[in-house]
């Protein structure tokens, strides 16, 4: 995985602050023991220290980190590399700071060499614990973080799961409720055509209609009010052609209200039930309403019949409205409900 410019950066800075820390601490040290006693001796050991410290630690960077990454992608250990690595390039850098020193006369040392074989009896340990533990703590965030996006590819893709698995479900419901209102015309048809070849034609001509609304609308889990509403219609026409004035149907719905998003079909359904299960039953028709309202931040959609009325709870599993249940609930979970019950002698069944 390539290196994020950002993540270099912070692995430049956290290498630099764990050196630096690393000085601070050999400075305090050399401090306590009396070995520092003047300002002016702490000065000149600051000067000392600090390009071998830096210098170090930017070699460690330029060398260390890059094998080291290709051995952990290969999943190699990385401890023996660096251990090999410290006893390797402290000496080098220790080797380049006391000569830069020595050519640009920052420090005069007349036993060079003896100076610098001290230099590497205290730089070597101080760089293999700090060099480790920073190491140890380079391992631990990467850890983490390789967890961490483990973690959230993980909820992604459950995520994804749960879109796919209840787009599915809704698709499967819809391809249900389709072909139960198309096989129930075609047989209303079918019985016309020998006793009423115009009536017949009619159904045909409005059942066309309403198919070709119904397709445009296939493959939206959503649609506007005013798409649905022209189902709505064409179905009443269909039903009205087949009953005549024992069907009237009326649709109360506000014109700021014709673009908000309703299932394909819902609606549909709704009054379909109302004409099969309340008005057609009874012998001289009844009368429907769509009428369509907001209410606290939700909209509700009401579909009032003269039937009987029923009992949600009595409702057979696989029912017309059982499914639109169930697309409700995938579609919204507990924001949608579907309400029947009796107001002023009408059924009422609220979306």
């Amino acid at each position: 995985m390539p290196l994020r410019l950002s993540s270099v950066r912070h692995r430049w800075a956290f290498t630099l602050i764990v050196t630096n820390i690393a000085l601070g601490v050999v400075l305090l040290v050399l401090v306590s023991a009396g070995d520092v006693r003047t300002l002016r001796d702490f000065l000149r050991v600051f000067a000392f220290t600090v390009p071998f410290a830096n210098l170090t630690s930017i070699l460690a960077m330029l060398f260390v980190n890059t094998v080291a990454e290709r051995l952990a992608r290969r999943r190699h250990s990385v401890v023996p590399f660096a251990i090999l690595s410290i006893f390797v390039i402290v000496p080098v850098g220790c080797l380049l700071a006391q000569g830069l020193q020595a050519v640009f006369n920052v420090w005069v040392c007349q036993h060079f060499w003896s100076q610098y074989l001290h230099t590497i009896k205290v730089s070597v340990p101080l760089a293999l614990v700090f060099g480790l533990g920073a190491l140890a703590y380079a391992s631990l965030q990467t850890r983490l973080e390789v967890a961490e996006l483990r973690l959230r590819n993980k909820e992604l893709a459950e995520e994804r799961t749960r879109k796919l698995a209840a787009e599915t479900r809704l698709r499967s419901l819809e391809s249900w409720i389709h072909p139960h209102f198309l096989f129930n015309t075609l047989n209303s048809i079918s019985a016309l055509i020998a006793t009423n070849p115009a009536l017949a034609e009619q159904i045909v001509s409005r059942l066309a209609t309403l198919l070709r609304a119904s397709l445009d609308s296939s493959g939206h889990s959503l649609i506007p009010l005013r798409q649905e509403l022209a189902m709505v219609e064409s179905y009443a026409d269909i039903e009205r052609v087949r009953f005549g004035d024992k069907l009237r149907g009326t649709i109360d719905v506000p014109a700021e209200l014709q673009e908000i998003k309703v299932p394909p079909m819902s609606v549909q359904s709704l009054v379909e039930n109302a004409v099969k299960h309340g008005i057609t039953p009874q012998p001289n028709g009844g009368e429907f309403l769509v009428s369509v309202r907001p209410a606290d931040n939700s909209i509700r959609i009401e579909i009032r019949d003269s039937g009987p009325g029923f009992d949600l709870t009595s409702m057979r599993a696989g029912h017309g409205l059982d499914k639109l249940v169930q697309r409700l609930d995938a579609l919204f979970g507990d924001r949608a409900r579907l309400n029947a019950f009796r107001r002023d002698g009408y059924s009422v069944v609220e979306m």
